[in-house]
């Protein structure tokens, strides 16, 4: 009988499965890269901004040298951004680097999580890679239910993930519930606030969470770069808490974990108020671009408020992994999301309207090749 190396708890992981590469589309399925849309990981379709291309150009001489452990320089960024000190902030190598620190740092083997129905994969990866036990609560129309989530939390829960807006199905909470809802959790258990797409939220739906890390000392606010940012394939992420935190997020969290290029970018990327403004109105507008098409095409859709929208393509279990093979066969890749429970749906991700259009011809073609089946 052979040796079954490592504990149980980690044979059990199903590994994250990733949006497919263009390339790797092109190869399975003959077609030209350049022709290719994605619209499946929910990047920046503008991409890279100028100002992290070049500040990364005068970063690159200095490559041959490890980064900056600490990272000042986008701490300081971030620092006056936000208005917090130094001190209060955690690097990651992206907010999914920040995520599973967060649950080796708080967490012991047996303790439990919380986190809802239909939020991110990352959450129950992050639980299980330490062991952890998973309390899932039902979600409420798609979305977080804040109520139940609180009356969840056990004695032994430790860690309390909240994705705002959720991916993959874009709702949102109010910053009044969020503050409602830490005004009631236990001060021993920490709320990490993941908000991965904050920057696509309306003027109207903007709240301050970074103000509310000075009022609770539990709440660990989770930023990234990778989406209205561009910088995806830099991986950087950080978070903002109080030092009681962030010392422990520190001393497990790997040295250099951030680097030289990234941290240049990242602060160039910041300072880009033009570049963040473009994304966003490209956002606002794709999404108009997208709901129009669904109410046309008679398809139920989650309303999104981040940059991507949640879309039902069939009644029964195999629709959406019948219409996504049928847009991979077109050159258009989105996200199935059958492993969230939703196999009736695919997320798609807000492009350029170009990219955006070529995605409504070809699922209208996917979707009338579905019904004919």
């Amino acid at each position: 009988m052979s040796k079954q190396f490592g504990p149980e708890y980690v044979r059990a992981i199903a590994p994250y499965q990733a949006g497919k590469p263009i390339s790797e589309v092109a190869r399975e399925f003959g077609l030209d890269e350049e022709a290719i849309v994605k619209l499946a990981s929910n990047e920046n379709p503008f991409g890279v901004p100028e100002s992290a291309k070049e500040a990364m150009a005068k970063a690159a001489a200095e490559l041959g040298r490890y980064p900056d452990a600490n990272a000042f320089d986008l701490k300081q960024a971030l620092s006056k951004r936000y208005d917090v000190p130094m001190e209060w902030i955690t690097l990651g190598n992206g907010s999914n680097d920040i995520l599973e620190i967060a649950a080796k740092a708080f967490v012991e083997k047996g303790q439990s999580i919380v986190y809802a129905q239909y939020s991110f994969a990352v959450y129950a990866l992050a639980a299980q890679g330490i062991g952890a036990r998973h309390i899932v609560v039902p979600a409420k129309n798609h979305g977080h239910d804040l109520d139940a989530m609180a009356a969840a939390i056990a004695p032994d829960t430790r860690l309390v993930f909240i994705a705002n807006p959720n991916n993959p199905t874009g709702t949102f909470v109010t910053g009044a519930e969020l503050e409602a809802f830490l005004k009631k959790v236990p001060s021993n258990v920490v709320v990490v606030l993941d908000e991965a797409y904050n920057e696509f939220l309306s003027a109207g739906d903007q709240y301050e969470s970074a103000a509310w890390v000075r009022q609770y000392p539990n709440l660990l606010v989770s930023r990234t770069f990778s989406k209205a940012y561009g910088l995806a394939g830099l991986r950087v992420g950080f978070a903002l808490a109080q030092p009681e935190l962030t010392d422990l997020m520190n001393r497990v969290r790997q040295p250099f974990n951030v680097n030289s290029l990234a941290q240049a970018a990242a602060i160039a990327a910041l300072n880009d108020k033009a570049f963040l403004e473009k994304s966003a109105a490209n956002n606002a507008a794709g999404y108009e671009q997208f709901v129009e098409a669904f109410k046309q095409m008679g398809l139920e859709y989650v309303p999104s408020h981040g940059n991507f929208v949640l879309v039902k393509v069939g009644d029964d279990d195999g629709a959406g992994a019948r219409v996504n093979l049928s847009l991979l066969k077109q050159g258009v890749i989105v996200r199935p999301v059958g492993n969230y429970g939703l196999p009736q749906w695919l997320r798609i991700s807000i492009g350029l309207p170009q990219e955006n259009a070529v995605l409504i011809a070809a699922l209208q073609k996917a979707l009338a090749e579905n019904r004919a089946e």
